[in-house]
């Protein structure tokens, strides 16, 4: 059988696991990367979340779309059409397992919507607990991580005390990520928790190497010392990217990219953008500025 690029990113996208190199996580898939690299291109890769965008579409949607627009990889948000949840039973797990891997799209990831900042000490415990859970479908679908977030800093508690707990949180359910090989990404998001120096004492504290960075492309990583400097507080843990519309001038992306080809970043970029009544033809410009944007300067 000819062995095509293609079908060396999928054989390593099923079998991928998070590459450990001094300490940090990062999501490369090396016949992808050696690929990526013979051909001169990056190997980070394009896919898309499917809050807003996918929000619905069925599974069937996703996979046709997506490889209509060479998008290799989705993360599926919870509460969306496609009902990838945890009240699937196991045949039906298997049966969203076997379409991805039937398919040209890797499901990348699940996103959910648990954070661990609450006061609410009972609460706290059902996020972490719903995490578990949530752990568990990503293991039986076949994604490789699940996203969380902390949604801001109450500001009736010391921040150095919800910092400490959002971290304890973080650690338990990074151990039990890794005995089900699934990651665990902390989207860079809400109130002064989007900070990155914030995110950087999160990280500290969690102290665990299944748990690494989901980079939100926000405008506070401009705050502070600058976007260089925001950066590399945690580029040694950045697992996955989400970005917003790529227009955008107000956010570096240019920069954002050659700062991923620096560390060699062989994740997925995901496009987190607005639904639209056109979103094939979108998803292709998209991809096309993705692309464009990561090429080098050159002289004419």
């Amino acid at each position: 059988m000819k062995i095509t690029r293609r079908i060396l990113i999928k054989r390593a996208s099923l079998g991928m696991g998070a590459l450990m190199t001094g300490g940090s996580a990062l999501l490369v898939s090396e016949p992808a990367a050696l690929a990526a690299s013979a051909s001169g291109t990056s190997s980070m890769r394009l896919g898309t979340v499917t809050y807003n965008l996918a929000k619905d579409w069925d599974i069937a949607t996703i996979l046709k779309n997506c490889e209509e627009t060479k998008f290799e990889g989705v993360e599926l948000r919870t509460t969306h059409a496609h009902k990838v949840e945890v009240d699937l039973s196991k045949a039906e797990r298997q049966e969203v397992r076997k379409r991805f891997q039937d398919s040209a799209v890797e499901l990348m990831g699940l996103g959910s919507a648990f954070d661990y900042h609450t006061p609410d000490q009972s609460k706290l415990r059902s996020d972490v607990e719903a995490t578990k859970e949530y752990i568990v479908l990503a293991h039986d679908v076949g994604a490789t991580g699940v996203k969380v977030r902390p949604n801001g800093l109450p500001r009736e508690v010391p921040v150095e005390k919800t910092i400490e707990q959002i971290g304890a949180s973080l650690r338990e359910v990074g151990e039990f990520g890794q005995g089900h090989g699934v990651q665990i990404r902390l989207e860079v998001h809400g109130r002064d928790t989007s900070l990155l120096p914030n995110i950087r004492k999160i990280m500290d504290a969690a102290n665990h190497k299944n748990v690494g960075v989901c980079w939100n492309s926000n405008q506070t990583d401009l705050e502070g010392e600058g976007f260089d400097s925001n950066f590399n507080l945690v580029k040694e843990r950045v697992f996955s990217v989400h970005m917003r519309d790529l227009f955008l001038d107000e956010y570096p992306f240019r920069k954002l990219f050659a700062r991923l080809k620096s560390i060699d970043f062989g994740g997925f970029c995901l496009a987190e953008i607005p639904a639209t009544a056109d979103p094939v033809r979108v998803m292709k410009y998209y991809r096309a500025l993705w692309l464009a944007q990561q090429a080098e300067p050159k002289q004419f």
